[in-house]
């Protein structure tokens, strides 16, 4: 029983940091640099209109969720040493709580902050360092995020 309890959290997990992942390579791939090429006033609007609208969609539930996941491997990892491949499990979600979520809250939503604060004025002028240290951030978390789900898939696959 605890095994396909296991299982699945393990799946969703692995769901969640693909998604995320997906959204993360999308912005380091090409929409990043799509509003760059809008000029520093437009990128800006764009993407505080971007930072608005997806903290009321299905992104949050993603990626609370994944978190509190990842979250709950890394605990069992630690309290049940009958676990097969635990350190696997802590390992994965260590990597994903670490570099996708705490990334995030400390390092890109401060950024966001300082954008949609910024007078017009200040948002042409910090679009550059916002660019450059935003985009930065968010290759760790998609990179944090493919190797939690490259971890999970690979547990599904040794140890299931």
């Amino acid at each position: 029983m605890f095994q396909s309890w296991l299982t699945m959290v393990i799946f969703f997990a692995a769901l969640g940091a693909g998604l995320m992942a997906g959204v993360y390579f999308a912005f380091s791939g090409f929409i990043m640099r799509s509003f760059d090429g809008l000029g520093a006033l437009s990128a800006a609007n764009a993407m505080n209109a971007i930072n608005e609208v997806i903290l009321r969609s299905w992104f949050m539930i993603v990626f609370f969720g994944s978190t509190l996941l990842f979250c709950a491997l890394c605990a069992i990892a630690l309290l049940d040493s009958d676990t097969k491949g635990r350190w696997l499990l802590f390992s994965a979600g260590l990597i994903y709580v670490c570099g996708m979520f705490l990334c995030t809250v400390f390092f890109n939503v401060p950024l966001n902050n300082q954008l949609r604060d910024a007078s017009n004025d200040g948002k042409s002028a910090m679009w550059k360092l916002y660019y450059t240290q935003w985009i930065r951030w968010n290759h760790l978390r998609c990179i944090a995020s493919s190797l939690a789900l490259i971890l999970c898939m690979y547990y599904l696959m040794i140890y299931t």
